[in-house]
């Protein structure tokens, strides 16, 4: 065989079977059990322990900070070494911070180990859902990013139902993690799914991105926020107010329903009409069901399960449909840039309200992050409202069809390094 036919099959582009892509689609899932047991041990052990639900908050702010880089570093680190080396250096990382929290009752360290746990699963959700974007052809594409978010979603909340099963005077807990975690990585080292070009550095910017979509920009700061202000806080109240650990477990368990419940309809509904509408019905959600919520203290649980479902429901439907007007909004040519843009605002917001609220939960009491949400979804519903009157809608037509997402994830289809730079901001007009 001569050296250009040994090139040609080098370079023929192979379409991966279905069973390779569900190996990744597994390997998150796993990640994303361990994932949902200790959002829910931490605040439950602590609370045990007897320290204020306010150390919780900064142990959650810690998380957020951490993705917060993850999302600013994952993109150099693959150039680097490639998505399959990173995958499993990222996942090294993450079982290391499973273990420190099973070796120590320190909060402090647990601060820590959190960050580094937020830098390494963030990491990993943007190198999966990377690497399938490349992987997947057109005609399958939607179905499988939908199938790998829905299946994300659910597994989190097993991994928090788990709680009501282990023994919180061992570090039984934190080894479930790690379990895991480790079978997480077999999927990956034995897949054969064809590694994608190295990352290119694209800009972040925020003034363009403002120019194309103010409307989901600013969606994706305040729903930053918002997501952990339902996710993060929801188990910190319940401890706080006396629910039973398994109580916990099956709040964290049926709340990720409910955000399946309601994203869905609400999201099916923005392909019909002016998606801009549909914001300021889930913003409205929020905001009904976050004042009751503080008006229910020691409500019964399946009150709590139902009001806080139906509000990270609407928090899940403000992150997809912002995403969708906003690539409705913008030229093929913009696409990664403002997918990593909106990545940065995202990441931004989750990693600055969750502190501020927990600064606020001191002072306040733990139903803090309801009045923060409150106040957040007040605001955005306005601007929205705003920009109604002064921006005609995207036509049906040139609207693409809506996809589920998950706002407790960063969302990072084409992998970049980011770079500031100013050329983005002079093409895009004004």
């Amino acid at each position: 065989m001569t050296q250009t036919s040994r090139l040609s099959a080098s370079q023929r582009v192979i379409t991966p079977p279905p069973f390779a892509v569900a190996g990744l689609i597994l390997s998150m899932a796993l990640v994303a059990v361990g994932n949902g047991l200790i959002f829910a041990y931490v605040p439950t052990r602590l609370g045990g322990l007897g320290y204020p639900p306010s150390m919780a908050g900064w142990i959650l702010t810690g998380m957020a900070a951490g993705g917060f880089l993850g999302c600013l570093a994952v993109g150099r680190l693959v150039k680097r070494v490639g998505h399959a080396r990173a995958f499993m250096t990222l996942a090294s990382v993450m079982l290391l911070t499973h273990l420190l929290i099973g070796m120590t009752l320190d909060p402090i360290l647990w601060i820590g180990a959190r960050f580094a746990y937020g830098f390494a699963v963030t990491g990993l959700f943007i190198i999966a859902q990377s690497w399938m974007n490349d992987s997947c052809p057109n005609e399958w594409r939607g179905r499988v990013m939908a199938i790998f978010y829905m299946s994300y979603v659910l597994c989190i909340g097993l991994g928090g139902y788990l709680i009501a099963w282990i023994d919180l005077e061992t570090p039984i807990g934190p080894m479930i993690a790690v379990l895991f975690g480790t079978l997480a990585i077999l999927p990956v080292g034995l897949t054969n799914l064809p590694t994608p070009p190295p990352p290119e550095a694209v800009k972040v910017a925020l003034r363009a991105v403002w120019r194309i979509s103010p409307v989901g920009l600013v969606g994706l700061l305040a729903v930053g926020g918002l997501t952990m202000m339902v996710q993060g806080f929801a188990p910190i109240y319940a401890q706080e107010t006396g629910y039973s650990q398994s109580d916990i477990g099956l709040l964290v368990f049926l709340m990720q329903f409910g955000m399946i419940a309601v994203q869905m309809p609400l999201g099916a509904l923005s392909d019909r009409m002016d998606r801009r509408i549909v914001l300021i019905i889930a913003c409205v959600i929020i905001v009904v069901f976050a004042l009751i919520c503080t008006r229910l203290e020691g409500m019964n649980l399946w009150l709590m399960i139902a009001l806080f479902g139906i509000w990270a429901g609407a928090t899940e439907t403000i992150y997809a449909v912002a995403t969708a007007h906003a690539n409705d909004r913008a030229e093929p040519q913009y696409y990664v840039s403002l997918s990593m843009t909106m990545l940065f605002a995202w990441s931004a917001s989750a990693f600055i309200l969750p502190g501020a609220t927990t600064v606020l939960t001191s002072f306040l009491g733990v139903t803090a992050y309801m009045y923060v949400a409150v106040v957040i979804a007040c605001s955005y519903g306005l601007f929205v409202a705003y920009r109604i009157m002064r921006k005609e809608p995207v036509p049906e037509e040139d609207q693409e069809a809506y996809e589920p997402r998950a706002a407790q994830a960063a969302y990072a289809p084409d992998l970049a390094a980011p770079a500031i730079a100013e050329e983005i901001d002079q093409q895009v007009p004004r």
